[in-house]
């Protein structure tokens, strides 16, 4: 695209003088990972650029506290500065890469993409499947298969998942690689360790201890429990899917299931965390002070929102009116919506997840690798 290079080197040129500043400054140097990681760093390369924009979590806690921000002639805005180069990072190394070599990541193009999911699922089957399988109330073991066949919904899920996972994979070892080397001398597996209870607690939304903020200057852990409440109600989902497998394939009991059975206890609750989740996130995000924000990225983050709530909304539905002639309607949406999901997975604001959790693997192995050149107490 026209400008392109030129606006990568603006945003990389940007943020590195704002880092300095910080690296000057250090009154911010206990709020998070990237302050203390920004320790060690004098000269900032592209592949500290590219770490430390993965490793800051927009808690906005450092904006805040800044003396040198907005109204300030040095205009030192941290959160906004690492969202733009940590958007460039999705771009640049997206696998496959598009003509021109960048990925945009858009709303428009997830959200056009679960709707035409939806379509090509729905419109084929109104057209050419007899009325009675599509609208027709089916109920009993192997119902939702009655509508469409076991093989079909598992193969389209499965493929699409797959690819892009496998998609996901490779942009994420090309991101470790432009990172730089890894520290050769850190133990991998407590680095491991240490990186996934970061991940898993969110430790890095707490601002300097207290919270994020959210909306103001006032401190909030609203950002970080709605978080959680996303993270692990999409895992309980995944959950729900495990165990349901389990039952059709080794138990030889086919869904639909009873609402007190596993699967669906699991999925509901997994359902409501993500509608808590994508909830509350949207609408602090509505709320949020705009100077640390990175507007023209704000659209990418409401539509990954707007694809889980779609999903575990869908699926409520579906569980409430599986009885009725709803029933394959339902069927056909919740699966374009979730098939919309797995296909723009490599290419919209998901891939933040993986390269955070990279982007702190990374910190883990130069925290340990510290500690173990540090010199033994006298």
């Amino acid at each position: 695209m026209p400008g392109d290079d030129g606006d990568a080197a603006r945003i990389a040129q940007d943020a590195r003088r704002a880092l300095d500043i910080c690296n000057a400054c250090r009154y911010c140097d206990g709020y998070c990972a990237v302050f203390r990681a920004l320790r060690s760093r004098r000269e900032l390369s592209a592949a500290d650029l590219s770490f430390l924009s993965n490793l800051c979590h927009n808690c906005r806690a450092c904006y805040h506290a800044c003396q040198y921000a907005p109204p300030h002639p040095f205009d030192v805005n941290i959160p906004k500065s690492l969202s733009l180069v940590r958007q460039r990072t999705y771009s640049d190394h997206a696998w496959p890469a598009l003509p021109g070599g960048r990925v945009r990541h858009t709303a428009r193009f997830a959200m056009a993409v679960t709707l035409s999911m939806v379509a090509v699922l729905s419109v084929p089957a109104l057209l050419w499947l007899p009325p009675e399988q599509v609208l027709g109330r089916h109920s009993g073991a192997g119902a939702f298969y009655r509508v469409l066949p076991w093989g079909l919904i598992a193969g389209l899920a499965g493929l699409t998942l797959l690819w892009s996972l496998l998609a996901i994979g490779f942009s994420v070892a090309a991101f470790w690689r432009s990172m730089g080397p890894a520290p050769a001398g850190a133990a991998t597996g407590p680095a491991l360790r240490d990186a996934l209870w970061d991940i898993a607690s969110l430790r890095n939304l707490g601002g300097g201890g207290a919270g994020c903020n959210d909306r103001d200057d006032r401190f909030s852990q609203a950002r970080r429990r709605f978080h959680h409440a996303l993270s692990y109600g999409f895992a309980l989902c995944f959950a729900a899917t495990a165990v349901a497998t389990i039952y059709d394939h080794v138990l030889g009991w086919q869904a639909p299931y009873p609402v007190f059975s596993l699967p669906v206890l699991l999925g509901s609750l997994g359902g409501a965390g993500m509608m808590a989740g994508t909830a509350g996130l949207a609408w602090l995000k509505r709320r949020a002070d705009p100077g640390p924000v990175a507007a023209e990225l704000q659209g990418a983050d409401l539509a990954l929102l707007a694809q889980l709530f779609l999903i575990a909304a869908s699926g409520f539905a579906l569980l409430a009116l599986r009885e009725t002639a709803a029933m394959g309607p339902l069927l056909l949406i919740h699966l374009g919506i979730v098939l919309g999901f797995f296909a723009t997975l490599p290419c919209g604001k998901f891939l933040h997840a993986p390269f955070r959790a990279a982007a702190l693997l990374r910190w883990a192995l130069e925290r340990r690798e510290q500690r173990r050149k540090e010199p033994p107490p006298p």
